[in-house]
C-alpha cells in the first residue's frame, strides 16, 4: 500500500493548498490555530468568532496522517489556546507561562484523537452525527480538568466568551457556563462539517438548527426569578495607588470617596479587594475610621483585609480557630464596627497568593512576580446576613468568581446578592481587567442573582439577576464612587442552582457510550485503528475488511 509522508491537504476533499506532515510549519500552524479563539474573549469580545474560530484547528487535527501527528497537534492548539487566553500574565510568569501552557495543551490531546475518530477521511453520517456530540464533549473534558484549582482554575472557559448575549446568558441559567461550551463548540463541528462536505451538510446543517432551537428554548422556557425590588449599592474604585505607603494612602482615598456618598440612601457600600491593609479586628483605630463612614453614609461597609492574623481565636464564621498568616477576608463593618462573620479567602491564585511546591518552585520568586509569602486559606463559604433585614450577601474574592461551583453554593446557602472583591491592578494595561469583570455576568444569569463586582483599579461592574449589566462600568482609568440600584431576585432559582452540573455529567455519558461502543462493536479485530492509532492516510480506499472507523483515507469510506 502505497503511503503519503509528505503532506496533508487541509481543504475539503482532499483539494486546495496542504500543509507539511509534520515540522516546524505545521507546528506553527497548531499554535496560532488554537490561539485564535482567544479573540472571543474581552478585550477585543468579539463574541461570534467563537462560533467559527475552532474550524481551522479542527480541519488541522482531521488532516492529521495519523493519531500520533493528531495529538501532537491537539497539544500544541491547546497550548497556543492557554498562553492566548493567559498572555497578560507574561510580565508575571515569563517563562513559566510557555511552561505551563505546554503542560497545560496536554489536555487536549483526547480531544484531538476524538477529532481523528470522527471526522477524518471521508466520514460517514454516522460518524459525523457521533462528531456533533462527542468532540464537544472531549472539549469539555479538557476545560474540567484545567478547572481545578491547582492547575488554574477555570479561566478563559469557551462558553464564557458569550457573557453578554442574552441567549447564552438564558443557556447559562440552565446548564452554567459548562452548556455554553458544549453548544459553542457543537457549532464549530457543524461548521467543520459543512466545509468538508461530501454529504455532509445535511449533518452540519441540523446540528445548527438543534443549537438554534436549545437557545431558544432556554430564553423561552428556562425558569428566571422574578422581581423582588431593588438596593442601592454603591461601589468605591480608589484607583492605582502605588509607592512604600500605599496601604495608608489607599485607605485614606477610599474613605474619600466614600464621604462623597453621604446622603445617598445606601444600604451597602462595597470596597475593592485589598483594600484595608490592617485587620479592623486587631487594630482598634481601623476599625473606627471604618465605623465613621458607615454612621455618615447610614449604610454597611463591605471591606477586604489583606492583613496578618495572630491565629489565636481562629476567624469568625470559619468553624473553629486558624493558623496565624496572612489571610484575605471579606469583613461587613457597621456603625458599631466590624459586624458578622467574617469571610476568608478560599481558593488561592497559583504564584500569585502561593507557590505551589514552595520547596522545589520557590526560586520562582526570583524571576517573576509570584508570592513571596504564601497567604492561608478559609475553610468555607460565608454568607452575611445584612442586619435591618437587608439582602444576605454572597462574598467572593476575585479569582473565585471564575469557579460556577462556589457561587452556586453560595446562592443555595440562602445570598441573594453576589458581592465580588478583586484587584486586577498588577495588569492594568491588559485583557485581564475585562475579562474578570465579564465572569459577574455568567455568574449571575447561573444563580438568578445579582452580582456587584468591585475593584480596586477597574474594571468594576453591576449585573443583574439576567445577567445584563446594570448602569455603567467603572473602567481602568476612573477613580470614583457610583450608586447602582441593583435589582433583587424573589425565591425562584434556576435550573443551574437546582440541578448543578447535569450538562457536564450528560456529556461525560455521552463520552463513555461512544467509546464503550466505539471498543465492543462487531468486527473490530487486532489490526483495525482505534483512539490510539498512529496509522498513516492511505492513498486508496480502506479494504473491505476495515472499519468504517478505521484509518483516514483518501477514499470514501463504506
Amino acid at each position: 500500500m502505497r503511503e503519503i509522508t509528505g503532506a496533508v491537504p487541509i481543504a475539503p476533499g482532499g483539494r486546495g493548498r496542504a500543509l507539511p506532515a509534520s515540522g516546524p510549519v505545521r507546528w506553527a500552524a497548531a499554535l496560532a490555530a488554537g490561539a485564535l479563539p482567544a479573540l472571543a474573549f474581552p478585550a477585543p469580545s468579539l463574541w461570534w468568532w467563537a462560533y467559527v474560530a475552532l474550524a481551522p484547528w479542527i480541519l488541522l487535527v482531521r488532516s492529521a496522517d495519523g493519531a500520533r501527528r493528531a495529538a501532537y497537534d491537539a497539544w500544541l492548539g491547546g497550548a497556543g489556546f492557554m498562553i492566548a487566553v493567559h498572555h497578560w500574565l507574561l510580565p508575571s510568569l515569563h517563562v513559566f507561562l510557555v511552561l505551563l501552557g505546554a503542560l497545560l495543551g496536554v489536555l487536549w490531546v483526547p480531544w484531538g484523537l476524538l477529532i481523528r475518530r470522527t471526522l477524518a477521511g471521508t466520514p460517514s453520517v454516522r460518524r459525523a452525527a457521533a462528531a456533533v456530540v462527542v468532540v464537544p464533549a472531549g472539549w469539555l473534558l479538557a476545560e474540567l480538568v484545567r478547572s481545578w484549582q491547582g492547575l488554574g482554575g477555570p479561566w478563559g472557559l469557551l462558553g464564557a466568551s458569550q457573557w453578554q448575549v442574552p441567549a447564552a446568558l438564558a443557556a447559562v441559567s440552565a446548564g452554567g457556563v459548562w452548556l455554553m461550551s458544549l453548544v459553542v463548540v457543537a457549532v464549530n463541528t457543524a461548521v467543520v462539517l459543512l466545509i468538508v462536505g461530501r454529504g455532509l451538510r445535511a449533518v452540519g446543517a441540523v446540528a445548527l438548527l438543534g443549537c438554534a432551537l436549545l437557545l431558544t428554548a432556554a430564553v423561552s422556557w428556562a425558569p428566571r426569578p422574578g422581581s423582588a425590588g431593588t438596593a442601592s449599592i454603591a461601589v468605591v474604585q480608589p484607583g492605582v495607588v502605588g509607592g512604600p505607603d500605599s496601604v495608608e494612602r489607599r485607605l485614606a482615598r477610599g474613605e474619600e470617596l466614600t464621604r462623597s456618598l453621604a446622603g445617598q440612601d445606601l444600604d451597602l457600600v462595597v470596597w475593592g479587594e485589598s483594600s484595608v491593609g490592617l485587620d479592623p479586628a486587631h487594630s482598634p483605630r481601623t476599625a473606627a475610621r471604618l465605623a465613621a463612614l458607615s454612621r455618615l453614609t447610614g449604610a454597611y461597609l463591605l471591606v477586604n483585609v489583606d492583613a496578618r492574623q495572630n491565629g489565636t481565636a481562629g476567624t469568625a464564621g470559619s468553624g473553629g480557630a486558624e493558623p496565624a498568616g496572612i489571610y484575605k477576608s471579606a469583613v461587613l463593618v457597621g456603625p458599631d464596627g466590624p459586624t458578622g462573620p467574617r469571610y476568608d479567602k478560599m481558593r488561592l491564585v497559583p504564584f500569585g497568593e502561593y507557590v505551589p511546591a514552595r520547596g522545589l518552585l520557590g526560586w520562582a520568586t526570583s524571576v517573576g512576580r509570584a508570592a513571596g509569602e504564601d497567604r492561608l486559606r478559609g475553610t468555607r463559604p460565608v454568607v452575611m446576613p445584612l442586619p435591618g433585614g437587608g439582602p444576605a450577601l454572597g462574598p467572593l474574592v476575585c479569582f473565585e468568581t471564575a469557579f460556577p461551583d462556589m457561587a452556586r453554593r453560595l446562592t443555595r446557602d440562602g445570598a441573594r446578592v453576589l458581592v465580588a472583591q478583586s484587584s486586577t491592578s498588577t495588569f492594568q494595561h491588559s485583557w485581564a481587567p475585562l475579562q474578570h469583570a465579564s465572569l459577574a455576568a455568567l455568574r449571575a444569569a447561573e444563580n438568578g442573582r445579582p452580582m456587584v463586582h468591585a475593584t480596586l483599579t477597574g474594571v468594576s461592574v453591576v449585573h443583574g439577576p439576567d445577567g445584563a449589566r446594570v448602569g455603567p462600568a467603572l473602567g481602568t482609568g476612573t477613580e470614583a464612587a457610583a450608586r447602582y440600584e441593583v435589582p433583587l431576585a424573589d425565591g425562584t432559582t434556576t435550573l443551574y442552582v437546582r440541578f448543578g452540573d447535569w450538562a457536564v455529567y450528560g456529556a461525560l455519558l455521552a463520552l463513555g457510550l461512544f467509546c464503550a461502543a466505539d471498543l465492543l462493536r462487531p468486527g473490530r479485530s487486532r489490526g483495525s485503528s482505534g483512539l490510539a492509532s498512529s496509522g498513516r492516510v492511505s492513498s486508496r480506499p480502506a479494504s473491505s475488511g476495515r472499519s468504517r472507523w478505521g484509518r483516514a483515507s483518501s477514499g470514501r469510506t463504506p
